[in-house]
């Protein structure tokens, strides 16, 4: 988010006014982009470290914001989690009695089979009868009988099973969103600096009501400041983006300190010459504003400063 600073604009016209030193080709003055940081929970702010001039890295946690009544809501959801998740069936402890009885009738098949060979066996020496044959045959054939009803009361179970934990699960899910959703709102409780940055200005205190959207701090980036200046029409040919100049700041005893800087932005529109020029000849002028960025890593450059531009 930009907010305007005082614009500074001189023109050519004026370098002429300088007795002393090289002519400025324009005038400005500094600004940066500036943010205003807000908060994104609600309820009182239980602590808060911010001092104006306060240099911020990026992700440093300067506060937080009261969060019990999203703890206790989370901890309710939590509950109700807990007593759904007791109803649900133990499908694998029913379906496990089910197991035993098809291991059981398998070993009775198992040995209704090899009783049968026996008979056969004996059969061929006339040492057993053809009737004690047919009962084997119908014990097997009944034992199948009773595996198949067992495998099918198994199958039947483990549906209707599925189908209630199924609905349990499908009860709990909902409240597992939820119980994200106040975990992330837990979360923006904590105030964390987006941005690094300089502390601008403060807006809040600790023992203050925050809303959502509530300003808490502004904050720039001072390391890359910008000089916004105007440019006439005549000279906006010797502009060009990416185009190294010269930037200057008053310092003591008359003299000027230099630092480089880069057009990084040239208007595509004409605008009458802002009304801080004097003159009315030069008030009716068109120019164009020009964005000049200036590395800034000693703290040299402030907002609102003045400075020159030397093409």
């Amino acid at each position: 988010m930009k907010y305007p600073l005082i614009t500074l604009s001189l023109l050519l016209s004026l370098a002429a006014c300088k007795d002393n030193g090289p002519q400025a080709d324009a005038y400005g003055n500094f600004e940066t982009d500036e943010m205003i940081v807000s908060a994104e929970a609600s309820g009182r702010i239980l602590e808060l470290n911010l001092e104006e001039g306060q240099v911020l890295s990026v992700g440093q946690t300067l506060g937080r914001i009261d969060s019990t009544q999203l703890v206790l809501k989370k901890e309710q959801l939590q509950a109700a989690i807990r007593a759904i998740a007791a109803k649900s069936p133990a499908i694998s402890a029913q379906l496990a009695v089910f197991e035993k009885q098809v291991n059981t009738t398998k070993q009775q098949l198992s040995a209704l089979k090899r009783e049968k060979q026996r008979v056969e066996s004996l059969l061929k020496s006339d040492a057993a009868t053809p009737k004690q044959l047919d009962d084997l045959n119908d014990q097997i054939v009944l034992a199948e009988r009773q595996m198949d009803v067992i495998l099918e009361q198994r199958s039947a179970t483990d549906a209707t099973l599925s189908t209630q934990k199924s609905g349990l699960l499908a009860e709990i899910l909902p409240l597992q969103k939820q119980i994200a959703q106040l975990e992330d709102q837990i979360e923006k409780c904590h105030i964390v600096n987006p941005t690094a940055g300089t502390v601008l200005s403060t807006y809040a205190e600790p023992g203050e009501i925050a809303t959502f959207g509530k300003p808490l701090y502004k904050l720039a980036n001072l390391d890359h400041m910008i000089l916004r200046a105007y440019v006439a029409g005549d000279q906006l040919g010797n502009v060009q983006l990416g185009q190294s100049v010269k930037v200057a700041i008053d310092a003591p005893d008359g003299a000027m300190q230099e630092f480089p800087g880069k057009v990084t932005w040239i208007s595509s529109k004409a605008e009458f010459t802002p009304k801080i020029i004097q003159t009315k000849s030069e008030r009716v002028n068109l120019v164009y504003a020009v964005k000049i960025e200036v590395e800034n890593p000693e703290g040299k450059l402030k907002i609102g400063m003045p400075g020159e531009v030397r093409l």
